[in-house]
């Protein structure tokens, strides 16, 4: 698996491979890439920092991250991997459209460092399958099979 460092070489920095992403930057989950081996898996960061403003109603007693976000950074990465394929073009307007298999099997709270894993399993035109797992220090707390499309350019 090639590092973060020759990642960067190629592609910049992590903004760069975000900006591959619909995504505004008020939306991303994923704060640093830790390892890509581009086109085929990737792994990154996102520290739940506490002053999310989604945080404050989910739930004001006991926050936690909400499950649809931890599927959301899980794409965003398999987005990143998906889209550093050397031998594929980029796809325009890449989204996350289908689910499978979806196990949601603990909680992030603030303060945790989420772990994203992906790993691309299929592509078929514009039509990409991936893997992923999220964990805490302490746990898994996702696993999931995802589906991305995009427009080709």
């Amino acid at each position: 698996m090639e590092t973060a460092g020759g990642f960067y070489r190629e592609m910049n920095d992590l903004e760069t491979a975000l900006r591959r992403l619909p995504h505004g930057p008020e939306f991303r989950f994923v704060d640093r890439l830790t390892a890509l081996d581009g086109g085929r898996s990737g792994e990154g960061e996102y520290k739940i920092r506490g002053d999310e403003p989604f945080l404050r109603g989910h739930f004001p007693a006991n926050p936690m991250f909400p499950g649809v976000l931890l599927v959301e950074a899980a794409a965003q990465l398999a987005g990143v991997v998906a889209q550093s394929d050397h031998a594929v073009p980029p796809l325009e307007n890449l989204k996350l459209t289908a689910l499978r298999n979806v196990k949601i099997l603990g909680a992030a709270k603030p303060g945790d460092l989420l772990r994203l894993e992906a790993r691309i399993v299929g592509r078929l035109g514009n039509l990409v399958q991936a893997q992923a797992t999220v964990r805490t220090a302490q746990q898994v707390v996702l696993t999931a099979d995802l589906a991305l499309s995009g427009d080709v350019i």
